[in-house]
């Protein structure tokens, strides 16, 4: 970076990562960060007033014009108080682009800001009064404002610059000591009060203080006298102020006792160069104020435009500080990123040009011989790695897809401190180690560390799920759950940082895929070790160990294709679980102990089942409790399980268990259907358009898909009708039967049939094509099953021309339900007088309870071919009225209790009819407001459909709007949703 401040750049060291996000940074905690320049005793304050005086002294040192002072009684009003020297003179432009920022990767600052600044310090705008001359805006006023410098301050520092000056003719500031000469040019009466005196008298004091003695340039010994007594001079001068100027005694002993310990060198000899800020740290605590004078007073995160005149006024301090171009590049890179984190972490270009003045000092470092320069480096790199270290060993917990752009800048400071801190300032590093590749080494630690923390919050949120759910039953054991979501974090990585890590380790995502691996592994291992037998949760966990494993190599495989080892040494890296091998063998004794036992009983039992009642006088299957007695021990293990995980263990298993469940459960209810094959399909949602003749079509079409429905389900190869309602009735009858013998089994089906997987494939023992569904092999969820499907059967299939149809198309008082309560009565004497005493209720209850679901698809989802007025919910809700007398029949039907039970949400519904359009219009929208809060102010977000109807959710009243037949409704559809009139 030796000639960063001149006309070159940086050149491809300062391209960004190919990445582009749109998306803005957010603030971040601020955090305090250490300094690595040590914490003199001196304030902010009195640091930076210091430093001014340095800056104005060397700049006065090293000017061609000598410095002149115009008395304040003497000054014009538009005359400056001091002509400066001529770099402090230099009038501020801002016709080029900073080369500065184009080094450094930094954005132009906007022209406003820069006008805005300028107007601050030249002292107001154009439009002030003509008769005025304004000040020439100079680099050194501006350095004076961005210092928060007062002007009486720098009046006074330039004055007694001048004295000096005019006392010392020929001598360089370098041969001074700056706070010496000050305290010998002013006295008391030179500053407006006894209190502003005596503080800049302490700070001076306290300059010298830190200068010669806390941090001198050359070590001090313990009984070096010159410095005992300076102590003294200072301790009593803190405690009681003492006389200054010319002649003062004081001045001249401090002067003695100063300049002699100033004047020290390594040789013993006098030097001529006065040693009072030069010494480590507090040269670059000083140097790091100057710096720090490059950001806008205004915006803290912003360097200013004219950082380039700002900058070659800095660095004449050098002499004095006893810098040079590294410590330069070094105290920069650091206020630029200590500005980064105490701002919020929010502007990543200072981050960015923190990292590129890196990349400068990691090739001058390897130069540097001086002990000091490399104590200096080695705590400052240490700070900046310690800070991104603290993100990068964990860093998804601090990245994401919309700040991803900055990792790459964290990234690099870390491996680049790393590298420098290990490469060029270690000598074990040069003497045993230089095979290591520092930069991979450090870029796989935070790969390894990052996934592994990653993977225990994991594992941790999986117990903390396992205490939570322990009395409840869970779809899916710990272990599968924990293969998705390692699976979904592998991809995760691969997607979002590997892309930024494969910059600095080219196998990246292969790394991040064997630490997760590795990490799964360990936890898999523990459980296989641990189960002796088959079971669900077994099967589940291994199939998902080995999909993951599969997915994690997959991964390997794609980021190593154009490695050098084609990914040989990731894949090492992951030994196979064998997970198939591990499941394979505990199927197989699984099957066979149960497959024995179902042969015995098939040998002996089986034979073909005959549904109709008029073939079995007692209307249900004799041999249904047999079967039971055998497959009780083995149901509720194998019921749930996904078993055809390996083709070799199909001709086994579907010449046993399955040809036995075939024929006695899953014969009982296979292809009867249940409430989703009945129930039509939601239309989509629309406006009201009662005079829209598309329901003709819809109705004509619907009817033939029915119709083919019907001959697909009802026709047998002998003819024989095996779905009507009598044969319904006869397979109820036959698990009522299973049920009162083995309620135990009963219980055990029903609370594993809703998790149950469904597989089919072909058979290859036989070759005859037999489907394989274990998941439907349940005598509980049989009996539910077939209740529900004649229930939905009755009032979908068989009444459908007149419900689905009929009712309420076109005008709703010409298409009432007595047709339809008709033909259903009928349907009830049939069911009442065949099916089983015990069920007889649930039957009758399943059929009102679908019939109820008809008449609320009747009015919530029928389709456009209806619309309703609120006039007309007296009607639907007398209709409904006679629908309930008849499921009461006097009292001889169901108890009154159970049908209000069930009416309850049809009657809530009936409510929403009768309120106007205004009202539900305005309590759909607070209930949308409720529910997505701010991000449905602007538009209000379309409900999702919902399981159940209910008054209280808002799609439930979205579609009572949809059917509303008033313009209210139909505007408000249209404005919001849009939603057409018709399809």
């Amino acid at each position: 970076m030796s000639k960063i401040f001149r006309d070159k750049t940086l050149g491809g060291s300062s391209k960004r990562h190919n990445i582009d996000f749109q998306v803005p940074m957010t603030m971040q905690p601020v955090e305090h960060l250490p300094s690595p320049f040590g914490a003199p005793n001196l304030s902010d304050s009195e640091l930076r007033e210091t430093a001014y005086e340095i800056l104005v002294g060397a700049c006065r040192s090293s000017g061609t014009r000598p410095l002149t002072y115009i008395p304040q009684s003497e000054k014009p009003e538009r005359a400056p108080t001091v002509t400066p020297s001529a770099s402090l003179q230099r009038s501020l432009t801002s016709s080029a682009a900073s080369r500065v920022k184009k080094a450094l990767g930094l954005k132009t600052t906007s022209s406003f800001s820069s006008k805005r600044r300028v107007a601050a310090v030249g002292g107001g705008d154009e439009g002030q009064g003509q008769g005025r001359v304004k000040k020439a805006v100079t680099t050194g006023e501006l350095i004076r404002v961005q210092m928060r410098v007062s002007e009486q301050t720098d009046s006074r520092i330039r004055r007694a610059l001048l004295r000096v000056a005019a006392g010392q003719l020929g001598r360089r500031m370098e041969s001074m000591v700056l706070p010496l000469e000050l305290l010998q040019q002013f006295r008391s009466p030179d500053f407006p009060n006894q209190l502003e005196f005596e503080a800049w008298q302490r700070r001076n004091l306290k300059v010298l203080e830190a200068g010669l003695l806390v941090h001198p340039h050359l070590p001090l010994e313990k009984t070096n006298t010159t410095a005992q007594q300076l102590r003294q001079i200072i301790r009593g001068a803190l405690e009681k102020p003492i006389e200054t100027g010319k002649h003062s005694e004081s001045i001249q002993l401090l002067r003695g006792v100063v300049m002699s310990l100033a004047c020290r060198s390594f040789d013993a000899s006098t030097s001529e160069t006065c040693h009072w800020a030069d010494g480590f740290p507090l040269n670059l605590r000083l140097y790091q104020v100057l710096l720090e004078a490059c950001f806008d007073i205004n915006e803290e995160t912003t360097i200013i435009e004219e950082v380039d005149e700002v900058l070659e006024l800095i660095k004449k301090t050098w002499a004095i500080l006893g810098l040079n171009q590294m410590l330069h590049d070094l105290c920069f890179s650091w206020v630029l990123f200590h500005h980064y984190v105490v701002t919020g972490q929010v502007e990543i270009d200072l981050l960015f040009a923190s990292n590129n003045l890196l990349i400068q000092i990691e090739k001058d470092a390897k130069a540097i011989t001086d002990p000091v320069h490399s104590e200096v480096l080695s705590s400052t790199l240490s700070l900046i790695l310690g800070w991104a270290e603290k993100r990068l060993l964990a860093y998804r917990d601090t990245f994401h897809s919309g700040n991803i752009e900055s990792m790459q800048s964290v990234v690099s400071l870390g491996v680049l401190s790393a590298k420098i801190l290990v490469e060029d300032i270690s000598h074990e590093y040069r003497k045993k180690r230089k095979e290591i590749n520092v930069t991979r080494e450090r870029v796989e630690t935070y790969i390894r560390s990052s996934l592994s923390t990653a993977f225990a919050q994991k594992m941790e949120k999986m117990n903390s799920g396992k205490r939570k759910s322990k009395n409840q039953n869970s779809s899916l054991p710990a272990l599968s759950i924990l293969a998705q979501d390692v699976s979904e974090l592998a991809l995760n990585e691969k997607e979002i940082f590997s892309p930024i890590l494969k910059s600095w380790h080219p196998l990246a995502a292969g790394v991040a895929v064997a630490t997760l691996h590795s990490c799964y592994g360990n936890e898999l291992k523990q459980y296989i070790t641990g189960i002796s037998e088959l079971t669900p949760d077994a099967v589940k966990v291994l199939r998902a160990a080995d999909k993951l494993e599969k997915d994690l190599v997959q991964i390997a495989v794609e980021d190593a294709a154009d490695s050098d080892d084609g990914g040989k040494s990731i894949i090492q890296e992951m030994p196979p679980y064998e997970a198939e091998a591990v499941m394979a063998n505990l199927v197989k004794s699984w099957i066979k102990t149960r497959v024995d036992r179902l042969k015995e009983w098939t040998d002996r039992n089986l034979q073909q089942e005959v549904w109709n009642p008029q073939a079995n006088k007692k209307r249900f299957a004799p041999s249904a409790v047999e079967v039971l007695q055998i497959i009780d021990e083995t149901l509720e293990a194998f019921f749930l399980l996904p078993i055809p995980m390996h083709p070799v263990l199909l001709p086994e298993l579907m010449t046993g268990f399955d040809r036995c469940l075939q024929h006695y459960i899953l014969k009982t209810k296979s292809g009867c259907g249940g409430r989703s094959t009945y129930i039509p399909s939601m239309p989509a949602l629309t406006r009201c358009s009662t005079g829209s003749k598309f329901h003709g079509v819809f109705k004509k079409k619907e009817k033939s898909q029915i119709t083919q429905k019907r001959k697909s389900q009802v026709e047998t190869p002998n003819g024989d009708n095996s779905l009507g309602i009598p044969q319904l009735c006869v397979r109820i009858n036959t698990l009522q039967q299973i049920r009162t013998e083995l309620r135990v089994l009963e219980k055990r089906m029903i609370a594993h049939l809703e998790n149950t997987e469904c597989t089919l494939t072909e058979s290859i023992a036989n070759g005859t094509g037999k489907k394989f569904e274990l998941s439907k092999a349940a005598c509980g969820e049989g009996i539910q099953q077939l209740c529900e499907a004649m229930a939905y059967k009755i009032i979908f299939h068989d009444l459908s021309h007149i419900l689905w149809d009929g009712l309420y198309v076109g005008e709703v008082s010409s298409s009432r339900i007595d047709p339809f309560l008709q033909e259903l009565e009928q349907y009830l004497e049939i069911v009442s007088s065949t099916v089983h005493d015990r069920v007889r209720t649930r039957v009758i209850t399943d059929i009102m309870k679908a019939s109820f679901d008809g008449f609320l698809l009747i009015l919530l989802a029928g389709g456009p071919s209806r619309a309703f007025t609120q006039h007309d919910s007296e009607i639907i809700g007398e209709d409904f009225k006679f629908l309930t007398e008849l499921f009461w029949s006097n009292g001889d039907g169901l108890p009154a209790d159970l049908i209000n039970k069930f009416s309850t949400t049809v009657k809530s519904i009936l409510a929403l009819l009768r309120t106007d359009t205004e009202s539900l219009i305005e309590q759909f929208r607070r209930m949308i407001l409720e529910i997505y809060s701010s991000s449905a102010k602007s538009k209000l977000p379309l409900p999702p459909t919902s399981a159940q109807w209910d008054p209280t959710e808002p799609n439930t009243i979205l579609r009572v709007l949809c059917y509303r037949n008033d313009e209210m409704a139909a505007k408000f559809l249209k404005k919001t949703y849009n939603l057409p009139k018709k399809l």
